[in-house]
């Protein structure tokens, strides 16, 4: 079982990236996903999550500016990112967990990506 991220990049502040997170090796049809994000010397943090009925929530900071999506037939998740802060700066990880909930903890997800990093420049 894999999850592969990718899509990150350096870009200026009110830029946009878009992230990508392929998962392999089974379905996660029936599965919460999310994105978190590792800044250095600060504990990593649930960006935005979804539910496999749909459910989302995005950590305060990115609401209005990130968009979480999730395709289940095809194993897919990505995560439209709007103007972009220096604050948002780190390495974003895509997770999956065996719930039909949302889970905010990184430590109830399972299964992790590799992490990409996304640098915003002034």
């Amino acid at each position: 079982v894999q999850l592969q991220a990718s899509g990150g990049g350096l870009v200026q502040a009110g830029g946009s990236l878009r992230l990508s997170c392929a998962a392999s090796g089974r379905t996660f049809s029936g599965y919460v996903m999310a994105w978190f994000r590792q800044a250095p010397g600060k504990q990593r943090e649930l960006v935005a999550g979804i539910t496999s009925a749909g459910t989302i929530k995005y950590e305060d900071s990115v609401k209005d500016r990130f968009t979480i999506s999730r395709h289940n037939a095809k194993n897919t998740m990505a995560l439209q990112m709007n103007s972009l802060e220096l604050e948002d700066t780190a390495v974003y990880y895509c997770a999956a967990s065996r719930s039909s909930r949302m889970l905010n903890s990184p430590r109830l997800y399972e299964y992790w990506g590799q992490g990409t990093l996304v640098t915003v420049s002034s």
